[in-house]
């Protein structure tokens, strides 16, 4: 009796594994892929950048989007936001504070309809700090290129308050407005391709 239930526990568990990862595996194509930001400066203007260096793993049900999962992990020492010194002072313990926080990794938890697009419920962690957040995204397509591979494309924009994660560094100006803005708005445009 004891033997069976075990038995029948065990398939249970490789049923929920399989389930997690149900779908086609894409990996990334970083000629056509962006990790960016978006921030105010002196409330003048917009500042943008990008990591470089990141890695994930994402696996797309196109049958039904919301058993899809992702996760990924971005090098923070890739900054790069077209100023080799404000990059420098991004790394700094002022903000990133490279040295001890590395890395920034994403995790998704569960991804819900929403109209025609879709919200992913994820774990963001940065600056050693995990908070949940919710990133509404739509899927561009997917398509079969012209060397035969299939190619999907998805984009997402969210907002962080940076001071959420403990980087926190800015200085107020006489009018009140803030160097550096706390809020950061994320700007995520993916393409990957499946793999065989």
């Amino acid at each position: 009796m004891f033997t069976k239930k075990l038995t029948g526990l065990i398939l249970a568990g490789l049923l929920m594994i399989g389930s997690a990862f149900a779908g086609d595996q894409y990996m990334i194509d970083k000629a056509h892929t962006r990790v960016g930001f978006a921030v105010k400066h002196m409330v003048l203007s917009t500042v943008r950048g990008d990591f470089k260096e990141y890695s994930g793993k994402i696996y797309f049900d196109e049958n039904d989007v919301t058993k899809s999962t992702v996760e990924g992990t971005i090098q923070v020492a890739s900054i790069n936001t077209g100023d080799e010194k404000r990059d420098k002072h991004l790394l700094s313990p002022d903000f990133f504070d490279v040295k001890k926080y590395p890395e920034i990794t994403f995790k998704s938890k569960k991804i819900q309809k929403q109209s025609k697009n879709y919200v992913m419920i994820a774990d963001l962690t940065m600056h050693g700090v995990t908070k949940e957040v919710q990133v509404p995204f739509k899927v561009l397509g997917i398509i079969n290129d012209p060397m035969g591979n299939k190619r999907i494309g998805i984009e997402a924009k969210f907002k962080i308050n940076r001071k959420d994660y403990g980087v926190s560094w800015s200085k107020t100006m006489d009018n009140g407005g803030l160097v550096v803005s706390d809020d950061v708005t994320i700007e995520l445009a993916f393409e990957g391709v499946k793999m065989k």
